[in-house]
C-alpha cells in the first residue's frame, strides 16, 4: 500500500511539473503557477521590486513577463506574456484537515522539488497588514524553504489545493487556498494593469512622542529616513527626519498603507502631504511619480 502511495505521489509531481515554473525577479529564484493561457500567478516575494521579472520553463527556456497587477491583501502577483504555452493548473475544492498534501516548487537550479505533509489547520482570517487580511488560509506540515514562495500545494489527485507562501505560523507552512488565489487572479486581470506610484523616499513606522501627539493627533507615523535626489519627494521639499502623517487626506502609519495610496488614480496627480517637522505640522504638495511597468 505504501509503495502504491509513493508511486501515486511521484506521478502527481511529474504530471504537474510543467505547470510549475521558476520566477526570477526578487533576488533569489522562487516559483510561479500557470493560471491561464500566457498567465502566471506568483507572490510578491518572488517578484520583489524587479520591474522585469521572467519565468523559466521546465526545459530551461526563459520568457520575459509583464506585471499585469497584484493584490495587496494576499500579496499575489499576476504575470503575463505571449507565447508561454504551458498547461494550466486546475483548482480544487477546499481540502479537509488530515488529508495528505504535496508541495511542489522549483529549486534554484530549476529542478522540481517536492515535499509532503498533512493539511494541519484551516482557519482565518490572517492579517497581512493594517486593515488587510486573507479571509482563509491552509496550514500544512509539509516543510518548505524560501523557493516555495508561489509554489503549488496539491492533493493526491493532482488538483491544486493552494498557493504556497513560504511563510509559516508555529512551524506550519501557510498556503492561500486555490479558490481564493484563482478568484484574486481573476479580479486583478479584470481591473487591468494598475499604475504604481512612488514618492522617492525611504521610510519606517515610528511611535509619535508624547510631546508631538497633541499637534499630530495620531500615535504613529512614517519617519522619512531617506529622500532620493530628483524624485517627487525631493522636489516637494521633504527632508530626512520629517514625519509623514497623511497623503491626500488619508493617514499613513505603515509603509504598506503608503504603497496602497500610491496605486491607481493618484499616479501623475498633485496631492497634499501632511508632515511633522520638529514640533510644527505643515503641508506640502507632491506629484506622485509613476513606477514604470515592463514593456
Amino acid at each position: 500500500m505504501l509503495n502504491e502511495l509513493s508511486k501515486q505521489i511521484a506521478d502527481v509531481v511529474a504530471r504537474v511539473a510543467p505547470s510549475v515554473v521558476q520566477v526570477e525577479g526578487g533576488g533569489r529564484p522562487a516559483t510561479g503557477l500557470v493560471y491561464a493561457d500566457d498567465t502566471v500567478l506568483t507572490t510578491a516575494r518572488a517578484v520583489g521590486r524587479d520591474e522585469h521579472p521572467h519565468v523559466r520553463r521546465a526545459d530551461g527556456s526563459t520568457v520575459d513577463m509583464e506585471i499585469a497587477g497584484w493584490d495587496p491583501a494576499t500579496r499575489l502577483v499576476v504575470l503575463k506574456a505571449a507565447g508561454l504555452k504551458l498547461p494550466i493548473l486546475q483548482a480544487a475544492e477546499l481540502p479537509a484537515v488530515g488529508e495528505i498534501a504535496i508541495a511542489v516548487a522549483r529549486s534554484w537550479s530549476n529542478d522540481v522539488t517536492a515535499t509532503a505533509g498533512l493539511i494541519s489547520v484551516i482557519g482565518g482570517p490572517l492579517p497581512t497588514g493594517r486593515r488587510r487580511a486573507i479571509e482563509q488560509v491552509i496550514r500544512t506540515s509539509a516543510p518548505m524553504h524560501e523557493g516555495f514562495a508561489g509554489g503549488a500545494l496539491l492533493g493526491t489527485d493532482g488538483r491544486l489545493l493552494g498557493v504556497t507562501t513560504a511563510a509559516s505560523i508555529r512551524g506550519l507552512g501557510v498556503v492561500i487556498p486555490a479558490g481564493i488565489a484563482w478568484r484574486t487572479a481573476a479580479d486583478v486581470l479584470r481591473r487591468g494593469t494598475l499604475k504604481r506610484g512612488y514618492l522617492g523616499i525611504a521610510a519606517q513606522p515610528v511611535r509619535v512622542s508624547e510631546k508631538q501627539k497633541g499637534a499630530v493627533g495620531a500615535d504613529e507615523a512614517l519617519l522619512v529616513v531617506g529622500v532620493k535626489s530628483g524624485t517627487p519627494a525631493d522636489e516637494a521639499g521633504l527632508l530626512v527626519g520629517d514625519l509623514l502623517l497623511s497623503l491626500d487626506g488619508q493617514p499613513v502609519a505603515a509603509t504598506d498603507e503608503l504603497f496602497d495610496l500610491l496605486i491607481g488614480d493618484r499616479v501623475g496627480t498633485r496631492v497634499p502631504v501632511r508632515i511633522l517637522r520638529g514640533t510644527s505640522v505643515t503641508e506640502a504638495s507632491v506629484t506622485v511619480g509613476e513606477r514604470k511597468q515592463v514593456q
